[in-house]
């Protein structure tokens, strides 16, 4: 069976209370329990505020691929990018609202270039997104 891990940056522990008009009334716990019901796989799901935790997480997973919304780091963490370009495991970024749509600091991802794909901009439904992806590898 494939595995999956979905890792969550900062501040995505607030889904469902932070910014609804951004992020949405749905807490990431409420929609998981869904998309296990939507897909035959194991999924693996951990979500940190700290840096180091995320990048002990991505060198420690054994799994066929890594769904990851570093939220604010990934305009900022150098240190996650050299993580994402050591590993093996393909990584796809995804992003709930629009960076790109956002404040002019978010347009730039520094782990977009080391990571197989990015999806940003469709809510919650770019996991079911990034899970399909790795599906059909």
């Amino acid at each position: 069976m494939m595995k999956l891990a979905i890792i969550n940056g900062p501040n995505l522990n607030l889904l469902g209370s932070r910014e609804p008009s951004v992020y949405g009334n749905e807490s990431f716990e409420s929609y998981l329990q869904g998309m296990k019901k939507r897909f035959e796989l194991e999924f693996h799901y951990f979500q940190s505020n700290i840096e180091g935790e995320l990048i002990d997480k991505l060198q420690s997973l054994q799994c066929d691929g890594i769904i990851f919304n570093a939220g604010g780091y990934t305009h900022t963490s150098v240190a996650l990018r050299d993580c994402i370009s050591s590993i093996k495991t393909p990584v796809v970024e995804v992003h709930i609202s629009n960076i790109y749509a956002r404040e002019a600091f978010r347009h730039e991802s520094l782990l977009a270039p080391v990571c197989t794909g990015s999806i940003v901009g469709l809510g919650l439904f770019g996991y079911d997104l990034a899970v399909s992806f790795f599906m059909k590898q």
